[in-house]
């Protein structure tokens, strides 16, 4: 049993580590898989252990997780003077941004988009520039607080086992 309970924690572990992995690369499910390694434990390891107010809480915390970009990207688009296009560009082009060079396509291709999506929509290259700046903010933003919720939601875990 005592090899069985070393494979799970494994899995589990990569799993967590594997969330982190969804920051540079938004295909990976990043709540998803730490919902994984959640259930890996509560399965096989000891399915008690996780009280209630864990699980309700880490729903809430996953629906934050999976709205953070979408909410930072927004807020930084709208506050800099973007068009809902400019929005949606942003979260598409993040998809593909990481496929391209990635991390790294990941702020240089929603930058790129956002701004030509502005001078499509007649602003001037200087308000273009700002609203892919601020694109740019959201997409910071929303990466940081993936970070931050992530993090509290691993260490819940093992504070709550």
């Amino acid at each position: 049993m005592f090899f069985v309970d070393i494979i799970i924690w494994v899995l589990i572990i990569a799993a967590f580590i594997t969330s982190f992995v969804s920051i540079v690369f938004p295909v990976i499910p990043g709540p998803l898989v730490i919902w994984i390694g959640y259930l890996l434990y509560a399965f096989f390891i000891d399915g008690g252990a996780l009280s209630t107010v864990f699980w309700i809480s880490m729903v809430l915390l996953s629906v934050l997780l999976i709205v953070s970009d979408i909410i930072a990207n927004s807020y930084f688009v709208k506050r800099y003077g973007g068009s809902k296009w400019s929005e949606r560009m942003a979260g598409i082009a993040v998809i593909v941004g990481s496929f391209i060079f990635p991390p790294f396509g990941l702020i240089i291709v929603p930058f790129i988009v956002v701004f030509i999506t502005e001078l499509l929509q007649k602003k001037t290259s200087v308000d273009a520039l700002r609203v892919a700046f601020g694109s740019l903010m959201g997409f910071l933003g929303g990466t940081v607080a993936k970070i931050v919720i992530q993090v509290v939601m691993i260490i819940w875990f093992f504070i709550d086992i």
